[in-house]
């Protein structure tokens, strides 16, 4: 019975620092984004408004991948429901 609880804390640990990772991706895509839009203000200053609200409102919908994972990794290593006492 103790050997479960250690496997399922384990498990719960090695899938959080999985669910992390996660936010690789959304970093990566926010910074080309900014470079794409820094390139596109540099080309047509006069659509700098629209330019930059555009990239804001896709960075804002690409960081919501990181933050899921983040509360994924949040419930895996605080939230304990199989642990038997």
């Amino acid at each position: 019975m103790e050997f479960n609880n250690y496997f399922i804390l384990g498990c719960s640990a090695i899938g959080a620092g999985l669910a992390v990772i996660a936010g690789i991706g959304p970093g990566i895509g926010q910074g080309i984004a900014a470079g794409h839009a820094a390139a596109a203000v540099g080309r047509n200053p006069g659509a700098k408004s629209d330019i930059t609200s555009t990239m804001l409102l896709g960075q804002a919908v690409a960081e919501t991948t990181g933050l899921y994972g983040l509360v994924v990794a949040l419930l895996l290593l605080f939230v304990k429901p199989l642990v038997v006492k």
